[in-house]
């Protein structure tokens, strides 16, 4: 550890409950000496391993780069954490200026030949070495990664790797606080009066908070994070209104000036190829694909364009029903986008005779979150407790212990729920501390993970429940089960803990997780009434259940379209104009002109900011796997099978990356699946269209 001297203690000696750090004793100008004085000594260790004069094994060199850099991995956790979801001015200047030194100090451990030398031999010698499943992969993980950070390269070739990496960490930096400055640089201010005709309750509740944190007391503020903003157009009766925002929506990121994230993408693109080429690739896609599950852009675009042409046809269908609607209330205009969620509400409440405004009394986040913890107590036997007034990094963040039956310390969980000005938008789960069981060099060891969850649901007037959304809800079961994935891990070494999976493999446990949300045991039990506490009747729960398909074309749309275009991106050697080749894939595809990227490219911060580039698909690609896992349950009659949820905990959720996740899938399903069960849970296709049944 570095001195406490150097810097304040608490960013590395993290003394609070059960190991947490003592957020209350960390100050925002503390992060730039800590960062300085763990880069030293990770360097320092990074020197040791190489230079260690005895011969290569895995203990003495893959063991060893496991354990080094405790100090460095615990400072950047706290820093990022801040950085995503509680940042600042402070904050935001050291994110530029440190985001190009970390690339700098991991370039020069990648290229670091003696080091690689080292490793190269273990690789060379790995089938002589007695060496375990998991410790195979680590060795794996750790040879790949040498390689594909220029180790093989000539020095002149490494050079230009090395600063192309450090151009693209500050552009992703860049693209991400640009998003975040168009974000809260615009607000649609509203009065009493018609301007809030259609909007309920809760609506109104959450935008009168918005507008008091902006200074406009008495007012109501259309803020463009998606708790508000979906919402809005889905309730808004003025058209006008409506129009207003959803363009300020999609304008994130393209609005000219400082935050325009347009040549970002472009210099982005042209240096991933840079890299893609420089590493002996076609193109980056290639590059990122050579340790999925999907491994080519061909099984990745045969997925995402035979999906493509069922939800073009449902969303065309879907599309007709709202132009009968529209054309039903007198009005003359065509579909547009930011007509399509006020109608489908309504078509919504016509077909299933009920409303997002009418389900969302009786989605409490409290009951939620019960919810959310009673699931996994009932697969997987483990148990959470609030620990009121420990301190985190926002009063609103809330800390959970996590025990098993034993009643086991298995790991610290923390909730971040609410939206805010200082948060980027959207949802996420990472972590403090990673599981594993080594021995550390300052005694500790393993590590209990300590893992958190991010969300941006809208903050209720003070008295008042926070009230969901159903997509709220999924949200919420779909961040946790990222946050099990972590909770769960039990393996050996930090690098293959938790979510230390493909890009593709990732988003199983979480999009799994939001299967058990609608199951009927839970609705009933958590689904009540926020004033009367009565539950769900019956009645409207069938209903939900009848709507969980509803829209599905639009959705599906949204999404794929999103993906084709990472795609077209990432497999092209050159992208002179992005925002042309966007428009291209989206004419070639058919993209229907009521409805619009998911993410459009100036604010697609998955693929520019956030780790997914090439990989936006994933989430599909998971969907086909967590469909047929889910199916593994309803087979058995019982959505809290034990035997099931045994092989899901052990195969799943507890393995990490320690094991191939083609084998690890199939440990638990004893098959790989094919799209079907997808297609079908999407509402895209039946079972007797997939098999030509009559039955």
């Amino acid at each position: 550890m570095p001195s406490p001297h150097d810097f304040n203690p608490a960013l590395t000696n993290w003394d609070g409950l059960h190991g947490l750090p003592r957020f209350n004793a960390i100050d925002d100008g503390d992060f730039a000496a800590a960062f300085d004085a763990a880069l030293a000594v990770h360097e320092r260790e990074i020197d040791e391993i190489a230079g260690n004069s005895d011969a290569p094994t895995f203990d003495n060199t893959v063991t060893a780069l496991e354990i080094a850099g405790d100090a460095l991995s615990r400072v950047s956790a706290l820093f990022w954490s801040k950085a995503g979801a509680h940042t600042n001015d402070v904050i935001q200047a050291l994110e530029r200026e440190i985001s190009p030194k970390m690339s700098r100090h991991y370039s020069k451990i990648g290229m670091n030949a003696a080091l690689f030398a080292r490793i190269d031999t273990l690789w060379e010698n790995r089938e002589s070495l007695g060496l375990t499943l998991e410790q195979k992969r680590v060795l794996e993980r750790h040879w790949k990664g040498f390689v594909k950070s220029g180790a093989k390269l000539e020095k002149a070739e490494q050079e230009k790797l090395a600063a192309i990496d450090e151009r693209l960490a500050g552009l992703g930096t860049q693209f991400g606080q640009n998003v975040l400055a168009d974000e809260n640089a615009w607000a649609l201010v509203l009065s009493d009066g018609a301007e809030l005709d259609g909007l309920p309750e809760f609506l109104r509740d959450a935008m009168a908070a918005a507008a008091r944190e902006r200074g406009e007391e008495g007012k109501y503020a259309v803020t463009l994070s998606r708790s508000v903003i979906e919402p809005f157009l889905t309730f808004s009766e003025r058209r006008d209104l409506r129009e207003q925002a959803f363009k300020a929506w999609v304008a994130r990121g393209a609005n000219g000036g400082e935050t325009d994230n347009r040549s970002v993408i472009k210099e982005t693109l042209a240096l991933r190829q840079q890299v893609a080429s420089l590493l002996g690739y076609g193109n980056f896609a290639e590059l990122k694909l050579d340790n999925t599950m999907a491994k080519t852009a061909d099984a990745v675009n045969g997925l995402l364009k035979a999906v493509w042409a069922r939800a073009v046809k449902r969303a065309g269908e879907e599309e007709i029903d709202i132009a009968t609607l529209i054309a039903e209330e007198g009005r003359n205009h065509e579909v547009m986008p930011w007509d399509w969620r006020h109608y489908a509400e309504k078509i919504r409440t016509r077909k299933f005779d009920f409303s997002e405004a009418e389900l969302k009394p009786y989605l409490q986040l409290e009951k939620i979150i019960d919810a959310c913890f009673d699931v996994a107590n009932r697969l997987f036997g483990i148990r959470a407790i609030e620990m009121k007034g420990v301190p985190a990094y926002h009063p609103d963040v809330r800390v959970f212990e996590i025990r098993d039956r034993d009643d086991r310390l298995v790991a610290l969980f923390l909730g971040d729920y609410f939206a805010r000005s200082s948060k980027r938008s959207g949802a996420w789960m990472s972590s403090l501390q990673s599981q594993h069981k080594l021995e550390l060099k300052n005694g500790r060891h393993g590590e209990l993970p300590i893992i958190y969850n991010v969300c941006n649901f809208a903050k209720p007037a003070e008295g008042k429940p926070a009230l969901l959304s159903l997509d709220d809800a999924r949200t919420l079961f779909h961040e946790f089960g990222h946050a099990l994935h972590g909770m769960l891990s039990n393996v050996t070494y930090p690098s293959v803990s938790g979510t230390g999976v493909s890009r593709d493999f990732v988003e199983l446990p979480s999009q799994l997780y939001e299967h058990w949300l609608t199951v009927p045991a839970i609705l009933k039990e958590y689904a009540v009434h926020f004033e009367t506490g009565e539950p769900m009747p019956q009645k409207l729960l069938d209903k939900v259940l009848a709507a969980r398909t509803f829209n599905a074309g639009f959705n599906t749309v949204e999404f794929t379209s999103s993906a084709l275009v990472d795609m077209a991106f990432h497999t092209r050697e050159v992208v002179e104009d992005p925002m042309a080749v966007q428009a291209e894939v989206l004419a070639e595809i058919g993209m229907p002109k009521s409805i619009v990227m998911r993410h459009a490219t100036p604010h697609f911060q998955h693929i520019f900011s956030g780790g997914y580039s090439a990989g936006y698909y994933s989430y599909m690609w998971s969907e086909v796997l967590d469909a047929d896992a889910f199916a593994a349950f309803e087979e058995t009659g019982d959505a809290f099978n034990r035997e099931m949820a045994r092989k899901l905990k052990e195969n799943i959720y507890s393995v990490g990356g320690s094991v191939d996740p083609e084998d690890a899938y199939k440990a638990f399903r004893g098959k790989l699946p094919s799209p079907d069960a997808m297609l079908v849970k999407k509402g895209l296709s039946t079972f007797e269209e997939l098999t030509g049944s009559d039955a």
